[in-house]
């Protein structure tokens, strides 16, 4: 059973409906459905999601993600940006945050896609601010650069948990790949803001956690989430512990203490959960903490 800290809200049905009506419309999927996102209700609710790109199945078999698998999916819809760009706008998007399943099967790794869903929502939307959430690409430095060129104004790639658990976990990522693809990227453009997250409670043990977090450092990352994993069926990795939200306090002032501009730790966290909150409050100085803590009172 779930502790008390992680149970939500009902989410309203009206606003769920509305929500999934307009992307059934434009014919876009979103990673809060492809990935069982717990704040999907929340985030559907307040009118906003995070779109996913270059269709709704991976190449990789991660086990701790929800999202199907096959070795060839179809090709990348060459509408799909133009219809992300039309959503965001019927919405009233400020902030869009886009990302994609990883698509090992495409030479360029789906980085042109990614870059013309930037060109898009801006064509769009010129004062739209816009995160994207990437794959590594397989190391790929020309497909870096496509995206970035772009002009995204944050740069995001998971982690996702601590080195020792990737043969489990992550058994197609590698954590120095990973760690490259964000030190390229800051070194690409250093004025854009870089971003990385971990889900907690899947074995890592503390010292490993911080260890991430200086490696993130090393590399110039600017934003970190923690979140807790949540199991998305009986046959994905299991949950070892339920972190208390205490230890995402403390995790945040570590964080803090290695000079992270903002750190977002607490259990229902997620990589793009409130980011529109989180860019925004970077651009006002009297504002010192990003924090997100559950409510008192939870309905399960």
């Amino acid at each position: 059973m779930k502790p008390e800290w992680l149970r939500r809200k009902l989410p309203d049905p009206e606003a769920l409906n509305r929500m999934r009506s307009l992307l059934q419309r434009h014919g876009l999927n979103t990673v809060c459905q492809g990935a069982l996102c717990p704040n999907q209700g929340e985030c559907f609710g307040q009118g906003t999601a995070t779109f996913l790109i270059l269709g709704k199945t991976c190449t990789r078999n991660c086990t701790f993600c929800a999202i199907p698998t096959e070795e060839r999916p179809p090709a990348p819809d060459p509408e799909e940006p133009r219809r992300v760009a039309r959503a965001a706008a019927e919405l009233g998007l400020k902030h869009a945050v886009i990302t994609s399943v990883t698509r090992d099967d495409l030479e360029d790794g789906g980085a042109p896609h990614f870059a013309r869903t930037v060109r898009a929502l801006r064509d769009v939307n010129p004062e739209i601010t816009v995160e994207v959430l990437i794959p590594d690409f397989q190391g790929s430095g020309e497909a870096l650069k496509m995206v970035m060129d772009s002009g995204p104004d944050i740069l995001n790639h998971n982690l996702e948990t601590v080195p020792r658990l990737y043969p489990e976990v992550r058994p197609q990522a590698v954590y120095s790949r990973s760690l490259e693809l964000l030190k390229r990227a800051k070194e690409m453009a250093p004025a854009k803001l870089t971003k990385s997250g971990l889900m907690l409670g899947m074995g890592e043990e503390k010292v490993e956690i911080l260890g991430v977090m200086a490696d993130l450092r090393q590399v110039s990352c600017d934003l970190l989430t923690l979140g807790q994993y949540l199991r998305p069926s009986g046959k994905h990795h299991p949950v070892a512990r339920y972190v208390p939200p205490e230890e995402f306090d403390e995790l945040r002032g570590e964080g803090e203490k290695m000079e992270f501009k903002a750190v977002f730790s607490a259990p229902l966290v997620r990589s793009s959960f409130h980011a529109a909150e989180v860019f925004k409050e970077l651009h006002y100085p009297q504002i010192s903490q990003i924090t997100q803590r559950p409510e008192k009172k939870h309905q399960s």
